[in-house]
């Protein structure tokens, strides 16, 4: 399959594997690009430069096929040294794509732009006017992610199926759809709203090469689309989780008007990774989105990329037998 992603990233398939906190890891990055896809590491996970160097070459070392980079900007903070010192070390090491996220790019755009022969910048948006300014800034695509993604969505509330249309048609550049898509019919239509391609977290969280627990994949399997929650509203930190243990408590301390230094004991980073990799799905905050209502079973990596290729190929089979 071919459409302006894969044409400008270098890769088989209109798949992009979400950035994915704590879980962006050299290990699944390696296998969804092996698969065809577009593989991301977290920057968040390797703060120290050469830490984020070791990884970079980890990918390398499993796969010689395109992968990315995500770096997550912290809203109303100027990026300081370490983000411009990541940043050349991922030009340093030939890295095909970087993912902006979470607020503003524009302290990144000079230095990006300075290297789009070498390297192709995506920018994650969660409304048309970013998406907007991210392209005006220089911005090779632009991933769009509608109110159904897991993580931090807009607080506008306003679902993939709408943002992605309107974006496609009033940007130049490639948008890619995200929030709510883990099969081939997700896809298809992605494509047919004039998308070029597609990024999915929650798929791939429920993946062999994910090191989360198998409680979580397992949690993912056996939940319908009615069982994530929005937290952290109070705190304009909004965030769709697993409505687990820690979600409720969050949810039941807002309800009470607590701070955020009173919800850290709950909401904290360090809980939910420890709680990935102990197994206890109601320990800490679980990232995840109502896709998980269309996912089944625990594959590979190239099962789940395969999967998807073959059940729109089948898809694109039927609307052709509807002579439109």
């Amino acid at each position: 399959m071919k459409t302006r992603m894969t044409e400008l990233l270098g890769i088989k398939y209109p798949i992009m594997q979400g950035g994915m906190q704590h879980l962006g890891v050299p290990e699944l990055a390696a296998a969804v690009s092996e698969a065809g896809g577009l593989g991301t590491i977290n920057v968040t996970i390797y703060p120290d430069p050469e830490d984020l160097r070791k990884a970079i070459k980890e990918v390398k070392a499993k796969t010689d096929k395109p992968f990315a980079v995500n770096i997550s900007l912290i809203p109303s903070l100027h990026p300081g040294q370490e983000l411009f010192d990541q940043v050349k070390v991922i030009l340093e090491e030939g890295v095909t794509a970087v993912e902006t996220a979470g607020a503003s790019p524009q302290e990144l755009a000079d230095v990006l732009n300075a290297h789009k022969d070498q390297v192709k910048w995506i920018h994650k948006a969660a409304c048309v006017k970013h998406a907007k300014k991210a392209e005006s800034m220089g911005a090779d695509l632009i991933t769009m992610a509608g109110f159904e993604v897991a993580g931090h969505p807009h607080t506008d509330g306003v679902g993939t199926m709408v943002l992605a249309n309107r974006t496609a048609r009033e940007v130049k550049v490639p948008v890619l759809a995200a929030g709510g898509i883990a099969d081939g019919r997700g896809l298809l239509a992605a494509l047919s709203l004039g998308c070029e391609g597609v990024v999915m977290g929650t798929r791939f969280v429920a993946s062999k090469e994910c090191w989360i627990s198998e409680n979580h994949k397992n949690w993912i399997v056996n939940a319908n689309e009615n069982q994530t929650v929005l937290c952290q509203k109070s705190i304009k930190n909004m965030v769709r989780v697993a409505n687990n243990e820690a979600a409720r408590k969050c949810l039941e301390l807002e309800a009470k008007g607590a701070t955020l230094q009173e919800l850290m004991p709950v909401i904290s980073g360090k809980l939910g990774k420890a709680a990935y990799a102990d197994g206890n799905v109601d320990g800490g905050m679980f990232a995840v989105g109502p896709a998980a209502g269309l996912i089944h079973e625990v594959e590979s990596c190239k099962e789940i990329i395969d999967s998807i290729m073959a059940e729109a190929e089948e898809g694109l089979k039927r609307l052709n037998s509807l002579g439109l």
